[in-house]
């Protein structure tokens, strides 16, 4: 993806709203809101991930001349629309929540400010990269979680929908907490660690199991994983792998990060008599590594039975995202102006479906931690313009069900504002961080949800609520809009 000139990278009918705007000439600035209306996997809250691919491509949006070849023989755009396509570059502001933090359902992730033009074309590409990689990390987020402390190492390149989703669902998933992936390519390109140990076709290519282990072993002694299902894991893999760690204590090699790894079988069982095995030879301290399918619940459920599993591989399920493969991400119109104008006019979305009646206005979210727990009590969507004194009481309310209610006194919260500028005036103002901070920060950012929001079953939902000159501007809104359709 990073070689490539994603500026096609888009919906066609993003064009031609483009000519269509460029026909009917306008000075409107527009501001997009990118946001997601559900938690993936019906869960308690998503990691947002991507953004320096999107800063990546903002910053390289450019029409290259094959691209106004390719374009013009699709016979439906006009010569003088194609030439000012030679020239276009972006010219807006873009705000964005930064990549490892938790978010949850109705809050602007993106913000684009921009003229019309600018902000249509940017909708697919921004989506597209937004959506998958916030997808991954919030799988794997689950993932590593239900693991309690244990190591997760991402398995799936070769079952990702392709090189990009297995280059940056590796990332993602890296961002989310695993200690390491598979994908060498991903290594290479954001700094983080990969892992691996040995196919069952390594065994199956030497005479018998010790000699493939033995092998092994003398070529990597400090990260001796060996697979131990080929043939039988209790009565010729772990009997053959105790032998092989047997033979290098008494040649007096270090053991460090040594193990076995158990792909099949009941993982459960397996894991503890193996276990048994190991530290009746004395070595109760090996790593014991399982792969097969494995997602959060069924590593939750391994871990409620006792599994002697301290380190896991974690592929398919992961890199796809399997039970919840679409993020669900959109990019709606929320307000306008003239240039030259100082204040936005409110826009609003309407349907028949109160969920996707969209928040109105130029925005911004802050986030109310608990001072005491430095938990989240809340997140707060409100006007940009907007501030607030924390040594005053807040009352907070839910936008649809408005007389639910909470009042948090002043003093014992702090307020944190989210979105933070990472384009101005077409030129990138922000610097990512490395894959391996953000996911430190991440896992700070993670640290700041109750318990409650990170099960997997029901778990807690957290409030986002609107300001009240926010919900007063939606109402206003949505009260117009009704008269008028009275009115028909």
């Amino acid at each position: 993806m990073r070689a490539m000139n994603l500026t096609l990278l888009t919906d066609l009918y993003e064009l031609t709203m483009m000519q269509g705007y460029f026909k009917n000439p306008t000075d409107q600035i527009v501001v997009f809101d990118a946001f997601y209306r559900k938690n993936p996997c019906d869960g308690g809250y998503a990691i947002a991930a991507g953004l320096e691919q999107i800063i990546e491509y903002i910053r390289d949006l450019h029409f290259a001349p094959d691209d106004i070849d390719y374009l013009r023989s699709l016979g439906i755009f006009e010569p003088d629309f194609l030439e000012y396509l030679r020239g276009f570059h972006f010219t807006g502001d873009i705000y964005a929540i930064p990549e490892g933090t938790v978010v949850f359902p109705r809050e602007p992730l993106i913000k684009v400010i921009a003229p019309m033009m600018e902000a249509q074309l940017v909708e697919t590409a921004v989506l597209n990269i937004l959506n998958h990689q916030s997808l991954i990390a919030t799988k794997a987020a689950r993932v590593v979680y239900a693991a309690q402390g244990d190591g997760i190492m991402e398995f799936g390149l070769r079952r990702a929908q392709g090189p990009d989703a297995g280059i940056y669902g590796a990332r993602a998933a890296m961002i989310a907490g695993c200690i390491g992936t598979s994908n060498v390519l991903t290594g290479q390109m954001f700094g983080v660690p990969v892992k691996g140990t040995h196919a069952h076709s390594w065994i199956m290519s030497f005479p018998d199991e010790y000699t493939a282990f033995k092998t092994y072993a003398d070529m990597y002694p400090d990260a001796c994983i060996l697979l131990v299902d080929t043939y039988d894991v209790l009565d010729s893999g772990v009997p053959n792998a105790i032998r092989v760690f047997t033979e290098m204590r008494e040649a007096g090699l270090p053991l460090k990060g040594y193990g076995i790894r158990i792909d099949s079988g009941d993982l459960a069982y397996l894991s503890k008599k193996a276990y048994r095995m190991l530290a009746e030879a004395g070595f109760g301290d090996a790593i014991i590594s399982a792969s097969s399918d494995l997602d959060e619940y069924l590593i939750d459920s391994l871990k409620a039975q006792g599994a002697k599993i301290n380190s896991w591989g974690v592929g398919t399920n992961l890199i796809t995202a399997k039970d919840n493969p679409a993020f669900g991400g959109v990019y709606k119109l929320a307000a306008v102006k003239n240039r030259g104008d100082k204040d936005f006019i409110p826009k609003i979305k309407l349907s028949e479906n109160s969920e996707k009646v969209t928040n109105p206005g130029d925005k911004t979210v802050f986030r109310i931690y608990d001072k005491e727990t430095d938990k989240i009590r809340a997140d707060l969507i409100c006007l940009a313009d907007e501030t607030f004194d924390e040594a005053k009481d807040m009352i907070i309310f839910d936008p649809v069900e408005t007389w639910k209610k909470t009042k948090i006194k002043g003093g014992t919260y702090r307020l944190r504002e989210l979105l933070v500028q990472v384009i101005k005036k077409g030129e990138p103002c922000y610097t990512s961080p490395s894959v391996m901070e953000i996911r430190d920060i991440c896992k700070a950012e993670q640290e700041t949800l109750w318990d409650e929001t990170r099960r997997f079953i029901n778990p807690h939902e957290v409030y986002v609520d609107l300001s009240d000159k926010l919900y007063a501007i939606k109402s206003e809104l949505l009260e117009e809009t009704s008269r008028k359709h009275l009115q028909k």
